[in-house]
């Protein structure tokens, strides 16, 4: 189910440890070796919907294109269009044939199919594999998310647009988007793909806005890779962390947190994945996180 655009746009990271839940999800239930399989992104072209396209062929071609992205075996979708309250739905049975309905407005406005295509194949993804959270809202943050991870989220946040509209006789700009997390929340994941397999998509997207967002997410993503222990903190980040090291205090704001004993332990997040490493406090080190493998280069 896609989240109508026409829904108020929340801007920032107010679902951000929920998206850091969904990626260690990700990652736990696929393990690394799926996750890599996984190193491109869905490219324009082949989720490009012309006007001049019959609409269903069309929707069914695109719709295939997603399946092939995301590796679904025996899946087929069949698209039709209806005026509803959401931008997407998708029943989700037994398979292999899965009926998906997405909003009458992307009869003529096409723009946005692929989008709403990945967010509900997506939603089968995640069926197949069992994986859910809790409560509505929240397997939608894990739906947006996993879509992004593995390669078609980029459509969702390039949604994110300021056009001309009219608001009776006056001009005035209108933004839409589709999806559950922020447009901010989107550039995070996408830039923490970016950090994992070097796919950087920001070339792709058209609308200056979601440019905007992606840079924003960006910062918060490479910010997680200052906090300490990471070599990479700096000269604040160091020194709290030295001074909590000596009287064995948590800092949620950094993640980490001590354990007593000889030697005394260390935990913190993985920057990458949000699995928590736990290694001993004797300086310098490497920690390699064995969820998704990454090696970091800390000073505990």
């Amino acid at each position: 189910m896609t989240e109508p655009s026409s829904s108020p746009i929340v801007h920032g990271f107010p679902h951000l440890e929920q998206v850091r839940a969904a990626m260690t999800a990700l990652y736990r239930r696929l393990s690394y070796d799926t996750v890599s399989r996984f190193p491109a992104s869905v490219r324009p072209e082949a989720v490009a919907f012309p006007a001049d396209e019959d609409l269903h062929l069309g929707a069914q071609r695109v719709a295939r294109a997603i399946v092939q992205h995301f590796r679904l075996p025996e899946a087929r979708m069949v698209v039709s269009f209806r005026d509803m309250v959401h931008a997407g739905n998708v029943e989700l049975a037994a398979g292999p044939e899965y009926f998906v309905e997405l909003h009458g407005r992307f009869r003529d406005d096409r723009r946005d199919v692929g989008a709403v295509l990945a967010h509900e194949v997506m939603h089968v993804y995640l069926h197949r594999l069992g994986l859910e959270f809790p409560g509505v809202r929240e397997n939608e943050i894990l739906t947006d998310t996993a879509t992004t991870y593995l390669g078609a989220g980029w459509l969702l946040l390039d949604s994110y647009r300021e056009e001309p509209a009219l608001l009776g006789e006056r001009l005035t700009t209108a933004a839409s988007k589709l999806g559950y997390l922020t447009p901010e929340e989107f550039g995070y994941v996408l830039a923490k793909r970016a950090q994992a397999f070097g796919d950087d998509v920001e070339p792709w997207l058209t609308s200056p806005r979601a440019r905007e967002a992606y840079r924003a997410g960006l910062r918060v993503a490479e910010d997680d890779l200052r906090h300490p222990p990471m070599v990479g903190c700096g000269w604040a980040g160091r020194r709290r962390y030295s001074h909590d090291r000596r009287r064995g205090l948590a800092y949620p704001a950094a993640g980490y947190a001590f354990e007593g004993g000889d030697p005394q332990r260390v935990s913190f997040p993985c920057p990458m994945c949000h699995q928590r490493i736990r290694v001993p406090v004797r300086g310098r080190v490497k920690a390699r996180c064995g969820l998704c493998r990454t090696v970091l280069e800390c000073d505990t």
